[in-house]
């Protein structure tokens, strides 16, 4: 076991990134494959013991730790007071204070280190040290000034003339008297306290402090640095962004996170009906679950038409086995029907707009609720219900020469976790061959506004989709499906995804829809 432990706090709100925080901790923002606090995690020794600070959906960072690192060893302190008048980084520090009766590493939970940092993370702490990177700004940072490879004083943000930036990583090896100096400034009402007040008032003390200087680091605390980060360390995988859900794969397993706990559970307990259809489970929590990564390669990225022919018949056979409900009818109306209606509630009430007719692509298009209304919902669906994945995207389905294994399947259909709709499926099937991530991700999309705010939109599509789009049309023909009700339900699914996005993509998905509802209704 190592003979000093590492401090990491991850009780502030972190309000600098927006509504990136809203629903969870800053520290299980994604930044590459996994969350920031695994990039500090990963770096120190499997002996270390870490002491982590929960205030802000700290449960959230506790199930984590606990379900990703079974192995490791963390203290939880729960801070009480992590956001109003009396909060500050050290007083998040001090409720540590039985904890780490020995020297420490303190590493904000907002900072990522490169590999030369290991080297610092894996040694004996004997002496007290703080990282410095070089940094033309010190406006978001406070800044020290060194002399001999000694820091000299801790500078506030925005001082002119600095040596080095300060990242928040902090080796702590007079233990004592930086408690006694903590319990001494805490006693003395001040705002925004911070690690660097007790390592000046210990530098005027007499104690030493050397500068372990690092080419670069990286910053996850804004919006702006964020990006510059998720730049630096780019994600594998295509995903869409949300604020209340994440996904994490490293190390050979995919997280889900979900902040809704009902949705989770309902994820979890769907694997029993998607036996032998998808990853291993290896474990879950209220707002995590955790799977074995599965062999494949994603279709979206190496579809063509024998795949795509393969993939209809193995759901026929194994996914969209008959469950015969007795609610299947009434469930569908919900879902098509209510969940639209709603749907397009919450994306006007979004920009403040009215239900009306309007230019698209050069056609008056009516309102949705008029158009909604000619729609006969009673005969949309299936006849019976069915197994069903609920997000049945390519981007959700892996390959290769033994298997197809499910990820990412829907929580629900209007509430059942049994039974639900093939069509919904083979819409949203529908949907991905014209809308899909990486489309999204490289902007291949568009929606304008002329003066008279009539609307362009449009989105490009690979030809091999459009191939695929066309085996799709002849497996519902074979199947006596009639087309016609899975283009409608796919035009319905662009409206309901509109109020879910950001700008510009919830614009685009609802005018695309709202357009193409109109040519599948009248043309």
């Amino acid at each position: 076991m190592a003979e000093h432990k590492v401090l990491i706090t991850t009780s502030g709100l972190g309000s600098r990134l927006g509504n990136l925080t809203k629903y969870t901790n800053k520290s299980l923002v994604r930044v590459g494959d996994k969350p920031a606090i695994s990039h500090i995690i990963d770096q120190y020794p499997e002996d270390i013991e870490f002491v982590i600070t929960l205030g802000h959906c700290g449960d959230h960072v506790k199930q984590f730790l606990t379900l990703c690192y079974p192995d490791r060893k963390f203290e939880f302190v729960e801070v009480d007071h992590f956001t109003g008048p009396s909060s500050s980084l050290l007083y998040s520090i001090s409720c540590c204070e039985k904890n780490l009766q020995q020297p420490f590493v303190f590493h904000a939970c907002d900072t990522i280190l490169g590999s030369k940092y290991s080297e610092y993370a894996t040694s004996k702490l004997d002496y007290n040290w703080v990282v410095g990177c070089s940094s033309t700004s010190s406006h978001h940072y406070r800044t020290f000034n060194v002399r001999n490879n000694e820091v000299v004083t801790i500078n506030e943000k925005g001082e002119q003339n600095f040596d080095f930036a300060h990242v928040g990583v902090v080796g702590i090896y007079d233990y004592k008297a930086f408690w006694e100096l903590v319990r001494t400034q805490l006693a003395t009402p001040s705002t925004d306290l911070s690690d660097c007040h007790t390592i000046n008032a210990m530098l005027a003390n007499g104690h030493k402090f050397l500068c372990r200087q690092l080419d670069s680091w990286l910053d996850i605390g804004n919006v702006d640095s964020l990006k510059a980060a998720k730049a630096s360390i780019p994600c594998s995988f295509n995903v869409l962004d949300k604020d209340d859900e994440n996904i994490f794969i490293f190390d050979g397993y995919v997280y889900k996170f979900f902040h809704d706990t009902k949705i989770c559970k309902n994820r979890v307990d769907r694997f029993q009906y998607l036996t032998n259809l998808t990853p291993k489970l290896v474990g879950a929590s209220s707002n995590f679950y955790k799977y074995e990564y599965a062999k494949g390669e994603l279709l979206a990225e190496v579809v063509d038409i024998p795949k795509f022919e393969r993939l209809l018949n193995w759901s026929e056979n194994n996914l969209w086995k008959p469950t015969n409900s007795s609610n299947h009818k009434a469930n569908c109306l919900a879902f098509y029907k209510d969940k639209t209606k709603d749907r397009v509630k919450r994306f006007l009430s979004k920009y403040n707009l009215v239900d009306t007719s309007e230019v698209i692509n050069g056609i008056m298009i009516p309102k949705i609720s008029d158009m909604l209304a000619t729609i006969d919902f009673d005969s949309l669906s299936a006849p019976t219900s069915t197994g069903f994945h609920g997000d049945f995207i390519l981007d959700n389905i892996l390959i290769d020469q033994d298997a197809i294994t499910l990820i990412d399947w829907r929580q629900d259909f209007n509430g059942d976790i049994k039974h639900g709709d093939m069509f919904y499926d083979l819409a949203k099937l529908n949907h991905n061959l014209v809308v899909n991530h990486s489309m999204i991700k490289h902007d291949q999309f568009y929606v304008t506004f002329d003066a008279n705010q009539n609307v362009r939109c449009d989105i490009n599509v690979k030809k091999s989709l459009i191939d695929c789009k066309s085996v799709l049309q002849a497996f519902c023909k074979t199947k006596g499906i009639d087309y016609k009700k899975i283009d409608i339900l796919t035009s319905l699914i662009w409206i309901n995804m509109a109020p879910l996005h950001e700008h510009p993509l919830d614009l685009f998905l609802y005018y695309f829809g709202k357009y193409n509802l109109y040519l599948r209704l009248f043309t």
